[in-house]
């Protein structure tokens, strides 16, 4: 009888790490370790993804943390359900196999709606007023009601912004336990996201970072005993780095650069309840200069190039497509101080991002630097949102929400903070993450070098084998 497997994803988990934790070390004593090179981007979605699919961007669809419907002309960060993965996931793939290995799935991105038996993600109810209200999307649907009954409610602000930290890593081992020790799924699937914070915001190295190690350290004992109480048998664990978090000291600002060259228009943001500056637009009724104190957000439709910044990549957005315009727009940005590469068209190949999701052109900058979603060169015309943690409405991933002033009860808009940053190429062992079994030659069949580091498709194919399937079969 196969036992079953835990998969743990961490983000920001560097072999230097595990030397500071002694529980994840005795929870895979006698396993192995290897280097992990993540997928690009190296940002949580499209890694999610890659471990749980086997497959490129090309394949599963997840260019990055948000993608931009084309056709509504609108930007979902963060919310596209399960189906905007166009591959079958492990759980999909069990549920298939001979004995049906069931599957739980806590807490990665783009669960809501997936196909395992047992699930719990984020998913607060957006309230006609614009507020919203806690909650958490599971199955069976009542789960939360019972998780939220015995462990108060998941909150979103212990999850992400100014007031992330360990509880919200906390909450999802208690809520995995609970469910571990009520159905004993053969596979569960648990993101701890605790790592992620204080590494963007005060640096890989500095020592919030180091005290953020042994705090997720401490939440991991928790689990491991936890599990260990839940089986009859022993289960084998599974431990994935997502990405590292590399230090930055420059910022990039592609949407200005954009609006200097005349690409990128501007339209007055929208006001009144639920008003949100993704919206589609009518024909454009601005054509002569904004005010210069008036708030605007980006024209999607009147603009010819516009970019979905995301950490250490960015997908430009070519208006129609148009080679010709694409090719513009990769000039523009070549040999700019701080993007290492500009891919146009099928150079998008080279890591997998040739998807029609994708952007004409997309930017990937050095180990040092990121890229702000900013268009604005006067504070005065940015949006409502810029100064708010509001992950949704933002056409690109903001960590600046995570410097909230009390003083002025808003966050800054001085993206220069920022201390640490993902996404780019794993092109040295600074920039790769690590795998580790709780069992040994897990990661045989994949290791013909053993010097060579595993990539996150790889998670996949050690998944399928331990349930005795073929990976290459889907």
């Amino acid at each position: 009888m196969t036992r079953p497997l835990i998969l743990l994803t961490l983000p920001n988990l560097r072999e230097s790490d595990v030397a500071r934790m002694p529980k994840l070390k005795a929870l895979c004593a006698g396993g192995e370790i290897a280097e992990l090179a993540p997928s690009v981007p190296a940002i949580t979605c499209p890694v999610q993804a890659a471990m749980t699919t086997g497959a490129l961007p090309r394949r599963h669809g997840i260019i990055g943390n948000g993608i931009f419907w084309r056709e509504r002309e609108q930007v979902e960060m963060w919310t596209a359900p399960n189906d905007a993965i166009e591959r079958p996931q492990i759980w999909d793939l069990l549920s298939h196999a001979e004995g049906g290995p069931r599957s739980a799935v806590w807490f990665p991105m783009h669960a809501k709606g997936c196909e395992a038996e047992y699930v719990c993600t984020p998913a607060p109810i957006h309230n006609p007023d614009g507020s919203e209200s806690l909650w958490c999307y599971t199955r069976p649907t009542e789960l939360y009601g019972e998780l939220r009954d015995r462990l108060g409610h998941f909150r979103l602000d212990r999850f992400w912004g100014p007031m992330a930290g360990i509880q919200s890593s906390q909450w999802i081992v208690d809520s995995a336990v609970l469910a571990a020790q009520r159905w004993q799924p053969e596979f569960f699937y648990i993101y701890l996201p605790h790592l992620d914070y204080a590494a963007q915001k005060t640096g890989p190295e500095s020592p919030e970072a180091t005290e953020a190690v042994g705090q997720l350290d401490e939440q991991i004992g928790r689990l491991a005993d936890g599990f260990a109480a839940a089986y009859t048998e022993e289960p084998v664990w599974l431990v994935a780095g997502e990405y590292v978090i590399t230090a930055v000291d420059r910022v990039i600002y592609p949407n200005r650069m954009l609006r200097e060259a005349g690409l990128l228009k501007l339209k007055p943001e929208a006001s009144g309840p639920g008003a949100t500056g993704a919206s589609p637009v009518a024909e454009d009724t601005h054509p002569s200069p904004l005010p210069e104190d008036v708030a605007t957000v980006i024209d999607f439709r009147g603009s010819q190039a516009w970019a979905m910044a995301d950490h250490q990549v960015a997908h430009v957005f070519v208006d129609g497509g148009d080679p010709a315009l694409a090719a513009r727009v990769a000039d523009l940005f070549r040999g700019t101080p701080g993007v290492d590469e500009v891919l146009v068209g099928e150079e998008r190949s080279r890591y997998g991002l040739d998807h029609p999701r994708s952007g004409e052109v997309v930017l990937i900058c050095a180990p040092n630097a990121w890229m702000a979603y900013y268009w604005w060169d006067d504070e005065s015309q940015s949006p409502s949102f810029a100064r708010t943690v509001d992950i949704h409405r933002k056409p690109g991933y903001d960590p600046v929400e995570l410097f909230f002033d009390p003083a002025t009860k808003s966050i800054p808009l001085d993206a220069t903070l920022v201390r640490g940053s993902h996404g780019a190429p794993p092109r040295d062992a600074s920039q790769r993450t690590v795998l580790l079994a709780s069992e040994p030659l897990m990661f045989d069949p994949l290791r013909p070098e053993r010097d060579k580091p595993l990539a996150d498709t790889d998670v996949f194919s050690i998944v399928m084998r331990h349930f005795g399937l073929n990976p290459e079969a889907t």
